[in-house]
């Protein structure tokens, strides 16, 4: 599937514009998701995985109620990441039993919460599977019990979001508790799951193979001692998701149905009623579904610098800024009312965001046209990982957030414009 391009953002933003009481001179920032786009991806993963697979997409990459309950409609699960996360799933209508909980920090009350409720599990230590252990000696429960395994198979080119080398804060080491991990799965007939966790983003398609074979081999010689030994064996494999995105024009993304295709090669029986397969894409989902608008306040000039002030910045993309190099957004202007702007004149720009550190830059140098006072910038691919991770930092306002659909062709407010008020409770 495409990614969005600037000619269909000018138009739905100069739509936007002309409707009345949905954008006001307070919005200085936006953000806009096409709906159509995320029930697109999410239709790639029904078509081209199991018809029985459990898609939990990940909450962490988008946590709107509005998109989880739309999302919902699709017969999708949820990955949650903290007990929050958990209420923000069950608060969109998400049945415990589509709901998978990763956390890496899980209390003893966290547990016990899941388990009760019936929401699966993917214990992140043994330690936590010890924890389960002592609560079902006691009572029965509907979860689903799995270990996170990291295959240790190597970083990709952003270290900070690979979990799967030598060592990670993630899972159980497989090179190190291959047998111990064997013998829990032998002795205690309620785990009947793994977990695989590499990473997303700078993780190559070769990296997400060689981890499905590292969990599948893995698999396949535990149930081979489980079954000899009449024990019941693994049933449910999660791949989680990992899959990265394009951000740059011209990029070439891994697709989905390559990797579907070569995991269907290399590993048949996930695609079979052998094995429940689970997912947990987040990003894939929604990444390339929205894109920001804000309004430049000003712009500077010193020396040879020009500087255009916006309204979103470090708050927003946290990873941009402190991690220029490795995250990349595009960038446009466009005028006051929504069109693109191109005079022909082109300069280098710093483009600023509001807080007050000198490191809140979206961009240290890009090639754009002439910005004026008033215009608007535009930044995409920022459905996942950017809104999530907002930063209260000079206690800015999260801006309105606005869905539109192909098929509607109507607006709606997915988030309303963060009041003051709600900051100031948020500090109280």
């Amino acid at each position: 599937m495409n990614r969005i391009n600037i000619e269909k953002i000018s138009s739905i933003f100069q739509s936007a514009l002309k409707t009345e009481n949905l954008i006001g001179r307070e919005d200085t920032a936006l953000i806009f998701y096409d709906m159509t786009f995320v029930e697109g991806r999410i239709g790639e993963l029904k078509t081209l995985f199991p018809k029985g697979a459990l898609h939990a997409v990940a909450i962490k990459a988008n946590p709107l109620i509005s998109n989880l309950k739309f999302i919902k409609k699709f017969g999708v699960g949820a990955e949650a990441a903290s007990l929050p996360e958990i209420h923000l799933a069950l608060e969109a209508g998400f049945k415990p039993a589509r709901i998978m909980f990763d956390s890496p920090a899980k209390t003893k009350e966290e547990i016990i919460f899941a388990l009760k409720k019936g929401i699966n599990i993917n214990a992140d230590s043994l330690a936590e599977l010890e924890l389960i252990k002592e609560f079902l000696t006691r009572q029965q429960s509907k979860s689903k019990i799995g270990i996170r395994i990291n295959p240790q198979i190597g970083t990709g080119d952003i270290p900070e979001t690979s979990v799967a080398g030598e060592y990670s804060k993630f899972g159980v080491p497989i090179k190190e508790y291959r047998k111990e991990l064997q013998k829990y799965f032998f002795e205690n007939d309620w785990l009947r799951a793994v977990h695989l966790h590499i990473g997303s983003q700078g993780i190559s398609l070769e990296m997400l193979l060689s981890g499905a074979k590292v969990i599948y081999d893995f698999v396949s010689e535990t149930n081979g001692i489980l079954l000899k030994n009449s024990k019941k064996r693994i049933e449910q494999i999660d791949i989680g998701g990992g899959l990265p995105v394009s951000y740059f024009a011209g990029d070439k993304a891994v697709s989905l149905k390559e990797y579907c295709g070569r995991l269907r090669k290399n590993f048949p029986d996930l695609f079979t009623s052998k094995f429940k397969l689970v997912t947990e894409f987040g990003r894939y989902v929604y990444a390339n579904s929205a894109w920001a608008v804000s309004r430049v306040e000003y712009v500077k000039t010193n020396g040879q610098y020009k500087t255009a002030v916006i309204h979103l910045g470090a708050d927003m993309f946290l990873r941009k800024a402190y991690m220029p190099d490795k995250w990349h957004h595009e960038i446009f202007v466009l005028d006051k009312k929504g069109r693109i702007k191109n005079n022909g004149k082109r300069e280098n720009y710093i483009i600023a965001g509001p807080l007050c550190f000198a490191g809140d830059l979206i961009d240290r140098k890009v090639l754009l046209t002439e910005i004026d006072s008033g215009d608007f910038i535009v930044i995409k691919d920022v459905g996942a990982y950017t809104l999530s991770m907002w930063s209260r930092y000079n206690s800015r306002q999260i801006p309105s957030v606005i869905g539109y659909s192909n098929k509607s062709k109507k607006f709606q407010i997915l988030k309303k414009r963060e009041e003051i008020n709600k900051i100031v409770e948020f500090w109280s």
